[in-house]
């Protein structure tokens, strides 16, 4: 097949937008177009965007001009198509107020990609709102997508939420949750192991959601046998847990399956109950407790990361406090925080009594800061240990290989520096290192 065009892909946001722009990539693939990662080599530019809250959306929209200046100095950048999160709440907005955009394309028309692209190069005129419809589909997920990353892969079991958050605009953005047939998730999870991906990370808005809508219970546990008898496969990470959905029937499968990591990324958003019913939140402080105390019974050694958020309508000092004081209990190994962002059509937006934004800001440093403690006494308490290490990449400097444990997800947590002693090291490889230094951030070990 001849090449049509140049296309370059950028992505932004989180770990599910890289799955759609790895499919969108695929099908512009097979129609011929080719990708590459220069935007000097690019005719058309597509950037995936992010829109969930007030720095996202910041973030998409500096990208927007950043590479519409280049397309202002390049002869050769033709196009610029907006796709995503932010092209879907705010379609008319980008039209009105970036013209340099070309093209704009909603969450629930992805497979009409090369179908856009194809009409830009066509000189063919379309209206904007023709790529804009109803959210919610699973008609762009593919099987056999353009893998980006080596050697994990992430795999999409999930569409949009139904969850309604009173914090959250992801349902108007991603529509209602709707589970992908189990059989898709296995051969799209043997695909990936064809392409050397070994470990498999399970993501959605809500992954212990899984099979409600569709088979009307919770199969979550059933997915992760059915994938660990997969040949190839030799971890699986969960992400995005909610705290009610962590049953015991999936601890039972956790703990009893090998190749189920010891890790859970659970975002439980407060730690105290008046807030967590204001946000709209199914838990207490209590169920939280409980769950967590399940957890590190049934697995002594599991990591648990989670997200919390300051600054909520009406979050009062002492709620504020009984945050902090949970935290201490709970005891997260890694915490990401949010301020809390006012998002058009969520309840939350119309809550008062706001939050000071210096307040805020003051809120999230102390929640950092103890933070900070947890984790450097968590990591303090590896300096010594032997852990299996699989290779990510090179440090930007090339001394250190770029690794992790069972105890880091890619992107999100701290990473381990390996001085290998022995040999040289590639992607991949998994290999036995040694801990000799920590900070609150980061590990440094030898093999």
């Amino acid at each position: 097949m001849s090449i049509k065009h140049t296309v370059s892909m950028i992505t932004l946001g989180c770990s599910k937008n890289l799955v759609d722009a790895e499919c969108m990539t695929a099908i512009l693939k097979k129609d011929g177009y080719e990708m590459v990662d220069d935007l000097s080599q690019a005719e058309a530019a597509i950037i995936n965007t992010c829109g969930f809250i007030e720095s996202a959306k910041k973030e998409a929209i500096d990208t927007i001009l950043d590479v519409a200046r280049l397309k202002g100095k390049r002869k050769k950048l033709k196009y610029i198509i907006v796709s995503g999160c932010l092209s879907q709440r705010y379609p008319d907005e980008i039209r009105k107020s970036l013209p340099e955009v070309d093209a704009v394309l909603g969450t629930s028309h992805y497979q009409d990609i090369s179908e856009v692209v194809g009409k830009l190069f066509e000189k063919d005129q379309f209206g904007w709102n023709d790529y804009i419809g109803k959210p919610g589909s699973l008609s762009h997920m593919m099987k056999d997508r353009e893998v980006s990353t080596n050697p994990f892969a992430w795999l999409k079991i999930a569409e949009g939420c139904s969850n309604g958050c009173a914090f959250c605009a992801i349902p108007g953005i991603r529509g209602k949750y709707i589970s992908r047939p189990m059989e898709d998730i296995l051969e799209e999870a043997k695909f990936l192991v064809s392409k050397g991906n070994k470990e498999i990370i399970l993501a959605a808005q809500d992954t212990t959601g899984y099979g409600k809508d569709l088979y009307k219970k919770r199969m979550l546990p059933e997915l992760l046998s059915k994938l660990s008898r997969i040949k190839g496969v030799s971890s699986i990470r969960i992400m995005y847990a909610y705290i009610d959905g962590i049953t015991d029937e999936l601890i039972e499968e956790m703990a009893r399956n090998k190749k189920v990591l010891h890790y859970l990324d659970i975002p439980v958003q407060h730690g105290d109950d008046e807030i967590l019913k204001k946000m709209r939140r199914r838990d207490t402080v209590s169920s939280i407790t409980k769950t967590l105390e399940k957890l590190r019974k049934a697995m002594p050694d599991i990591v648990i990361r989670s997200t919390v958020m300051v600054g909520f309508p009406g979050e009062k000092r002492e709620n504020f406090e009984n945050l902090l004081k949970n935290l201490k209990i709970w005891k997260f190994q890694c915490l990401g925080c949010f301020i809390y962002s006012p998002e058009e059509k969520t309840l939350g937006y119309n809550m008062h009594p706001r939050v000071r934004k210096d307040v805020s800001q003051r809120r999230y440093e102390k929640v950092m800061e103890l933070q900070q403690e947890i984790s450097l006494s968590y990591h303090q308490a590896m300096v010594g240990k032997t852990v299996n290490v699989t290779i990510d990449s090179v440090s930007d400097d090339g001394i250190f290989y770029l690794g992790r444990s069972y105890a880091q997800a890619p992107e999100v947590d701290p990473v381990i520096y390996v001085a290998s002693t022995t040999r040289p090291l590639e992607t991949g490889d998994q290999v036995k290192v040694k801990i000799m230094e920590c900070t609150p951030y980061d590990l440094t070990g030898v093999t």
